[in-house]
């Protein structure tokens, strides 16, 4: 069990990274500045990890 639960951690942090850095891609090719695009990462990457919070909250719940 608790591997499983390193492992989903552990995906969970390579999503949000990939999010991240496809958000931050994806602004500089839109002509953002770099510190503009850098928020905009870091809002991927703090609201991808906040949506696997509420899911994990969720299926705690359910248990």
């Amino acid at each position: 069990m608790p591997a499983t639960i390193l492992l989903t951690m552990a995906l969970t942090l390579v999503i949000a990274l990939l999010a991240a850095v496809g958000a931050g891609k994806l602004a500089r090719l839109d002509g953002a500045s770099y510190p503009t695009a850098l928020t905009r990462a870091a809002f991927a990457f703090t609201t991808a990890l906040t949506l696997f919070a509420a899911i994990t909250a969720a299926l705690a719940a359910l248990r």
